[in-house]
């Protein structure tokens, strides 16, 4: 990775940090919900994410933050966000920081 996509990477991680789901108050990223991040030579940003459940309620609005949010990076030229539920979204996923902060450690 060349050291322009490093550092767009490096501030993608650190957006995605701030945005917290809706019904659970902890980061997108801290609770294993992005599963992919790749950014292409356009400098455009591709999202692998899924939701904690195939029915969320704010599955609409949290896709809008986070492309609202990847967006406003400068340097960042878009950003393409595609949703799956294969494999399906555990607590596994989410960072010692995320099972600490809901007290599930």
């Amino acid at each position: 990775m060349d050291e322009i996509k490093s550092k767009l990477m490096k501030a993608v991680v650190r957006k995605l940090k701030t945005i917290q789901d809706p019904e659970i108050p902890v980061s997108v990223y801290d609770l294993g919900l992005i599963y992919n991040i790749e950014i292409d030579d356009d400098q455009k940003v591709f999202l692998v994410m899924t939701h904690t459940t195939p029915t969320c309620p704010m599955a609409d609005v949290l896709v809008e933050m986070i492309n609202d949010a990847i967006t406003s990076i400068p340097g960042v030229t878009g950003c393409s966000i595609e949703i799956t539920f294969e494999p399906a979204w555990s607590k596994e996923r989410m960072s010692d920081e995320a099972l600490i902060d809901l007290g599930l450690i």
